[in-house]
């Protein structure tokens, strides 16, 4: 069974910034992709980022040019820099991977992040 095991939430004033981390328990290369979803209270998982195995990273249009995910192959780890917060950027923050062989996905248990205004 993959863990995804998400860090680096908290609260933050608006226009400061946060590095939230997804560690897995196996290596990430056994992952199609790496991604971040948010959700708050009532509404729906929404999708922020993806970063495919070889591929270029793709960001909703809410946080492009703020948000920034990368990943750590050695550490076995995807990062999500974001910059410039919001608060409408306040939710749980979930990391999110897809296993290489059968597409089956794995989810984190999620981080809060709070951003004041």
């Amino acid at each position: 069974q993959v863990q995804l095991v998400e860090s680096g939430g908290g609260l933050v004033q608006a226009g400061g910034s946060l590095r939230l981390s997804c560690a897995a328990s196996r290596s990430i290369n056994s992952f199609n992709y790496m991604g971040w979803y948010r959700q708050v209270p009532g509404k729906e998982r929404e999708w922020v980022a993806t970063l495919t195995s070889g591929g270029s990273p793709r960001y909703a249009d809410s946080v492009k040019g703020r948000f920034t995910i990368s990943r750590d192959n050695a550490k076995n780890t995807v990062s999500l820099q974001m910059n410039s917060l919001k608060p409408e950027d306040t939710a749980v923050y979930y990391c999110k991977a897809g296993e290489l062989r059968t597409g089956a996905p794995y989810w984190g248990q999620g981080t809060q992040v709070t951003v004041s205004s």
